[in-house]
């Protein structure tokens, strides 16, 4: 078995500070983002860019991945703060808000909750769904959310309202809108 060497002080933030100028840049161009722009965003050379990320795909899986940990990791935040009924619904948001925000996140998401798709697809699929499950699980026991939805659906339909609200201007209006109308079919009937 191979040990792997853990990134020096200095290696662990360009590799971070390089994560988070790509998210920037691939949300404000595309995926075809200049990768020499990135590099000078996070204020390293090319060199560095190419030796933690040898490819531009590469580059747009781990910032893919990095920004998907985020969103999973801030349902167990929100999951600590609020009600659960509560705290599936801010969640959702943010989810839509943060596919909208990052272009090409939506399609990843899609092909990773329908199963499809690389390794890396596979593994936002699983650290969104688990995060899902806790939020739908607890908001089910609490009761405001109905029994016979499951996690992999609230995903699927985020990801139709992120695509929804794109094409109403893309803002917090419009996700908020359009979670409003989703969550008050999910409510369970009275």
């Amino acid at each position: 078995m191979t040990q792997v060497k853990p990134m020096r002080a200095d290696a662990r933030r360009n590799y971070e500070r390089l994560l988070k100028a790509a998210v920037e840049a691939f949300a404000a161009h595309g995926e075809g983002a200049s990768l020499d722009d990135i590099a000078k965003r996070a204020g390293v050379g090319s060199g560095t860019l190419y030796r933690h990320f040898p490819t531009r795909q590469a580059l747009l899986e781990a910032a893919y991945l990095d920004r998907i940990e985020a969103l999973a990791l801030r349902a167990h935040e929100i999951a600590r703060e609020r009600p659960p009924g509560r705290a599936l619904g801010e969640w959702l948001g943010e989810l839509g808000l943060g596919l909208i925000q990052v272009r090409g996140l939506k399609s990843l998401l899609g092909t990773a909750v329908t199963g499809d798709g690389s390794a890396v697809a596979t593994a936002c699929g699983t650290r969104l769904t688990a995060a899902a499950e806790r939020l739908v699980r607890a908001a089910q026991a609490e009761g405001t959310l109905r029994q016979d939805v499951e996690p992999v659906e609230i995903l699927r339909l985020t990801h139709g309202l992120a695509t929804a609200s794109e094409l109403a201007g893309g803002g917090r209006p419009d996700v908020r809108r359009y979670l409003t109308l989703l969550t008050e079919g999910l409510r369970p009937g009275r």
